[in-house]
């Protein structure tokens, strides 16, 4: 039992030193011009396949008009709006402009910032509840911002990771590996989209950051198209999918999308594929 434990210690170690050595700095303005590049198709239909994962987190954090809430990478606005519904007051940032537009729409009340996840415009201690959804990995350094996260919740809030759920039970992560061979080449010992997964690793994210880890939890998702013309408008909405058009074409990411999107085709014509992802809620 011991030795397994220091198994995994050594490989969130070694996940997260290549997370923090292979990120470039300034990553705002890249990220932001890849990410808002379809923000449209991001918002109108891959944002919304996320829905039941921010639901059921902020349900565990039983999310109230009483609270102050922050999304860290609030893309188009959807983590926002369910916020927003349930009462929290809501500010937010993202690299994205055109991602921004579509979160003010969304939430007109909100106070949504544009900028580096490592320098968070806020002040310390001002958030009940921040979130950071699939996006702490997209910063030039990673446990920077997640440190900032943890300045700007109250010494009683809560801070949350989510990643990607663990792929070996994952019908999504077919979708999320097909483009691996349409991209630049990755730096030698670069970390894969599913590096936080392991929960030793993301641990060891939040405990660098200076996190106490409270759970770490699995939430399943749906992804539900319902026809192969809106599945491949939402999967080629994302940053990593704009990167390998720029790359390759956007012919060649609309291939590998299909051949993936085919086992899940079902005879209505619409695509149902299974996904899941990992939160970890920690305390400052």
């Amino acid at each position: 039992m011991k030795i397994d434990k220091l198994r995994q210690q050594h490989f969130a170690d070694i996940e997260v030193s290549n997370i923090l050595a292979n990120q470039k700095p300034g990553t705002a303005a890249s990220n932001g011009r890849l990410w808002g590049l379809r923000a449209r198709d991001w918002a109108e239909v891959q944002e919304g396949q996320f829905m039941a994962a921010y639901e059921a987190v902020f349900a565990r954090l039983k999310l109230s008009a009483a609270m102050r809430y922050c999304d860290v990478g609030c893309g188009s606005g959807m983590a926002a709006l369910i916020a927003s519904r349930l009462g929290a007051k809501v500010s937010a940032l993202d690299a994205a402009e055109n991602l921004i537009e579509f979160a003010r729409d969304r939430v007109p009340a909100g106070d949504f910032r544009l900028g580096e996840m490592e320098q968070l415009p806020f002040a310390d201690g001002e958030f009940d509840v921040v979130t950071g959804f699939n996006s702490f990995q997209y910063a030039a350094d990673p446990v920077a911002a997640l440190a900032q996260a943890r300045r700007i919740t109250k010494p009683v809030g809560r801070v949350v990771v989510m990643t990607w759920g663990s792929p070996e039970r994952m019908e999504a992560a077919s979708l999320v590996v097909a483009l691996k061979p349409l991209l630049p080449p990755a730096p030698a010992g670069a970390p894969g989209p599913f590096a936080l997964s392991d929960e030793a690793a993301l641990s060891a994210f939040a405990a660098s950051a200076g996190l106490k880890v409270l759970e770490i939890k699995e939430v399943a998702c749906h992804w539900r198209y319902p026809n192969l013309e809106t599945a491949l408008r939402g999967l080629g909405s994302s940053g990593v999918a704009i990167r390998a058009i720029e790359h390759s074409g956007e012919a060649a990411v609309n291939q590998v999308h299909r051949a993936a999107l085919a086992p899940f085709l079902g005879d209505d014509g619409a695509y149902r594929i299974g996904a899941a992802f990992k939160w970890m809620i920690a305390m400052p």
